[in-house]
């Protein structure tokens, strides 16, 4: 249960309009002012050191934490620096646009227009991109196979070693780069990590004179005089020294995250393990004397602050991302390097939060391995049940695998975590661009179909040109993916965030630069269960039965279905023949050999910082728009119809033969090639889990998920009346969280399209 303290902190996150807030944009464009034709690390350097230096505090009366990214909740940030245009753009559209709304004021817009656009424009990320970018990769972007993401914004997608900062202190880890800085004179990375970790220490030390000044005003009660003095010594101690205890961690690891985003402003820093590193701390105040009731309120406090942080993305951007997924994933359980359970009474405490919280973030996720204990994985099971969405579930024996195949090593595999949604990550060992492209597979396959009017010989035949169309689009993604890695270090180096990711330091040289241990790109490839259902079709019934002929398919394909005795052949094609989903080989292996395929494309290439590119399979909520860059489908869709959400999930409505038939599906497919992380949504209905026969149904699931060897799994627990009813009368349910893709996001504030694809998910019972 949340306390007096918590609840009054829960209800102000929503006290307030979202807004639209220039600070940083402001604060940036001063300090680039006064920088101008210094290297452009140093400049980012120093421009962080204005903001630290500058922006507004506020301070709650109620938290036991302090830390603000913008002066209310939930606001957005602008990032000019990244692209102004789409802003410029949409100043006016804020306010209405279908997802992800937000206010902007009269004077702010004019501001933007006046001011920070014409000192942002021709000098931002956006446009060094352009400039860089082969035209025939914009020409294939046209055809909607693919879209290169984090043009338009920071890169983000990574987990700093908080471990580090925690255990050593950032006064210890500034005279390391000092000293690397002496002894290089010539290192402009030595120097910018300087300024960075100099000014994040004096921010910390800003909010201690912040609440000193507050404890000492007069109207300030005595009880909480003393939590300010408490809250003040810990910042005293933090700004320089290694954390003593869980109050002294979460604040330091709160305050750094945000002096992550306000050098970036970029989605999925996320916070990686955290009942390990935490661990030590826990025991620390435990061993104070700290009560049970203190640390859960403490705790409390730590996740409600992780829901202050919203996105402000583009409007095209939001249909990919709907929901605010800000992507602070926080992974319990797990083995630990020597492969042996890693899971503690933090883990337990840190999954039970959620049922105090009820807020989308953190974005709650859950390793499972054969031996996690039976405990844990019924208090997974419990907060599933809650229906929020979380933890979402990945599997050991898959993703630990999946790494050391990439060269990463079994130690450090064995510590893997996850950023954002669900791309897998190693905490501060790794700048993996985990979500720098899309692959629409199922637009190959149109644009195949489109390139082929004659028609194959045979099935093999059109297999063929569909994987020669996919080899020649994924060659083409690549080369606008590098362009925008170099893009970033060319104008958007992260200094701070490199001082926490090894081997940064080591090697004096930025992540964006190739300073990570660990260098891949990852690009998810989107839409093979349609695929596989369109070409289990197509292998029947044109090629087997001949009870269409290839160009009256097209025809009909062309016409959206809509031609006389149209409709008979579509029902026909949806329920006569297999889909994947049901545990049919014939279809599932069909998905299981694109899926292949794609990856093996990926893995081919390199890119600019030494890493290899590493295939993923999930959409977030993309695949609303990328179904509607596709017409008809053989499969049954009509034309902009949405593709399968997840990656990995069947077609909405076609998984007919319940869960387990789904999992045995998915376990057909390569599921250890996906290194950057794959989706499965299933969606059971409420009345399944009652009581504690369904905790020990679903705990079996797992278990049966862990064997099968798929690589992640997530649940929506709720029934089509409450969604329908949610939908039609939103102040009914403004507390209503469901899961979008691999994140959760309160439904009233999804689109229409994104909430009537979680209502058409098929409701299973066990």
């Amino acid at each position: 249960m949340l306390t007096e303290r918590t609840k009054h902190i829960k209800e102000s996150l929503f006290s307030h309009p979202r807004r639209v807030d220039l600070e940083r944009a402001t604060l940036l464009m001063e300090s680039y002012r006064q920088t101008d034709g210094e290297p452009v690390i140093l400049r980012r350097a120093k421009a962080l050191r204005h903001v630290l230096e500058c922006h507004r505090i506020v301070l709650d009366d109620y938290d036991l934490l302090v830390g603000n990214r913008t002066a209310t909740p939930r606001a957005g940030v602008v990032s000019p620096e990244m692209s102004p245009y789409w802003i410029l753009d949409e100043l006016d559209d804020f306010p209405t646009r279908p997802q992800d709304t937000f206010e902007m004021s009269e004077g702010d817009k004019r501001f933007y227009r006046e001011v920070l656009y014409p000192f942002w424009k021709g000098r931002s990320l956006n446009d060094w991109y352009n400039e860089h970018c082969p035209k025939e990769v914009k020409a294939a972007e046209g055809d909607k196979v693919f879209a290169v993401a984090q043009t338009d914004k920071g890169q983000g997608h990574i987990i700093p070693d908080y471990e580090m900062a925690l255990s050593r202190g950032l006064g210890d880890i500034l005279e390391e780069c000092q000293a690397r800085a002496n002894a290089h004179p010539q290192n402009d990375f030595y120097r910018a990590a300087v300024i960075c970790i100099s000014s994040t220490i004096a921010y910390v030390r800003r909010y201690e004179s912040v609440v000193r000044e507050r404890a000492s005003q007069g109207d300030v009660a005595p009880a909480r005089r003393d939590e300010l003095l408490r809250m003040a010594e810990v910042l005293s101690h933090v700004a320089t020294e290694p954390a003593r205890d869980l109050h002294d961690a979460l604040q330091l690891v709160w305050l750094l995250s945000l002096a992550l985003q306000h050098e970036s402003n970029a989605s999925s820093i996320s916070l990686g393990r955290m009942d390990q590193y935490l661990w030590p701390y826990y025991q620390a105040s435990v061993g104070e004397g700290v009560t049970d009731a203190q640390i859960r309120e403490l705790l409390q406090c730590f996740y409600l602050k992780c829901n202050t942080v919203v996105f402000l993305r583009s409007t095209a951007s939001a249909e990919f991302f709907g929901g605010f997924p800000t992507g602070y994933n926080l992974v319990v359980g797990g083995v630990n390097e020597r492969g042996e359970d890693a899971s503690n009474q933090l883990s337990y405490l840190m999954l039970d939060l959620q049922s105090d919280t009820r807020l989308p973030q953190p974005n709650l996720s859950l390793r499972i391995h054969r031996d996690t204990p039976r405990g844990l994985l019924e208090q997974a099971c419990r907060i599933i049940r809650l229906g929020d969405g979380v933890p979402q579930c990945f599997n050991d024996e898959v993703n630990v695998e999946a790494f050391t195949r990439r060269g990463v090593s079994i130690e450090d595999a064995r510590d893997y975590a996850v950023v954002g949604c669900v791309e897998l990550s190693v905490p501060g060992r790794m700048y993996g661009l985990h979500d720098i492209s899309m692959f629409n597979i199922l637009k190959c396959f149109e644009i195949c179909l489109r390139e082929h009017p004659e028609g194959f010989d045979d099935f093999q035949a059109l297999e063929a040109a569909i994987q020669g169309v996919m080899s020649r689009y994924v060659a083409l993604m690549v080369r606008g993916c590098n362009a925008c890695d170099l893009a970033h270090r060319a104008v958007a180096p992260t200094p701070l965030l490199s001082v926490f990711v090894h081997d940064s330091l080591e090697k004096g040289a930025d992540i964006t630069s190739g300073g990570a241990r660990y260098n891949p790109s990852g690009v998810q490839g989107v839409g093979t269960a349609n695929l596989a259902d369109s070409l289990e079709v197509m292998k029947h019934a044109v090629f087997e039965e001949k009870a269409i002929s290839y160009p009256e398919l097209l025809a009909m394909l062309a016409r959206d279905w809509r031609g006389d005795g149209d409709e008979a052949w579509r029902q026909r094609f949806v329920n006569r023949y297999p889909k994947y989903g049901n545990d049919v080989d014939e279809v599932d292996e069909i998905s299981a050999r694109f899926l292949r395929f794609y990856g093996e494309q990926v893995e081919r290439y390199e890119n600019p910082r030494g890493g290899h590119f590493q295939p993923g399979s999930y959409t977030v909520s993309a695949h609303i728009p990328l179904g509607r860059a596709v017409g008809a489908t053989p499969d049954g869709r009509r034309a902009g119809e949405q593709l399968a959400d997840g990656g990995l999930s069947p077609m909405v409505g076609r998984d007919k033969s319940g869960p387990t038939a789904s999992l045995s599906s998915v376990s057909k497919l390569d599921n250890v090639l996906d290194s950057n992380g794959s989706l499965l949504n299933v969606k059971f209905s409420p009345s399944t889990l009652v009581g504690e026969g369904g905790i020990q149904k679903l705990s079996a699931y797992l278990r049966a998920f862990s064997r099968l060897g798929i690589q992640h799994v997530q649940f929506n627990v709720v029934d089509r009346a409450t969604l329908l009813d949610a939908q039609s009368h939103p102040e009914r349910h403004q507390d209503l969280i469901v899961r979008v893709a691999g994140y959760s996001a309160m439904f009233v504030e999804l689109a229409r399209g994104v909430q009537d694809d979680i209502i058409n998910r098929t409701e299973h019972v066990l």
